[in-house]
């Protein structure tokens, strides 16, 4: 493979507009997502960590419990929180309260952007709980 056949194939697989890419990276997401509680991940489930805010931190248990089980059962993606299709944002009410959860995508080591946003070997997810004020 020359140079430049190269650097369009890796250019192709950073492409989140491409539809097939904003798919895979949408089914990792989700893998990821809705294993959130399992100590032991399935096969398939891309590295990573949950994260929250100290606005979520400083809810009540049965806020974040209440949180972490509507974060696991959602699935109402659509155009306003997730107008690419990766399923990186949502939007939950728990308790009457919005809380806003989000995908960003890093190298192994969480210092940079993931080169490869498809790759599960070369990168790792951070899902993050907050709320919306605290954006």
């Amino acid at each position: 493979m020359n140079q430049a056949t190269q650097s369009a194939t890796e250019q192709d697989q950073n492409d989140v507009n491409n539809p097939a890419i904003a798919a895979i990276i949408a089914e990792q997401n989700d893998a990821f997502r809705t294993s959130v509680t399992t100590s032991v991940k399935a096969p398939g489930v891309p590295p990573g960590k949950l994260v929250m805010t100290a606005g979520i931190a400083a809810q009540s248990d049965e806020f974040r419990a209440a949180l972490i089980g509507a974060l696991v059962a959602f699935d109402s993606f659509d155009a306003d929180s997730d107008p690419y299709g990766l399923h990186e944002m949502g939007v939950l009410e728990i308790e009457g309260e919005r809380v806003w959860f989000k995908f960003d995508l890093y190298d192994e080591n969480y210092e940079y952007g993931a080169e490869i946003p498809t790759d599960p070997t070369r990168m790792r997810r951070v899902l993050t709980l907050l709320l919306p004020s605290e954006y």
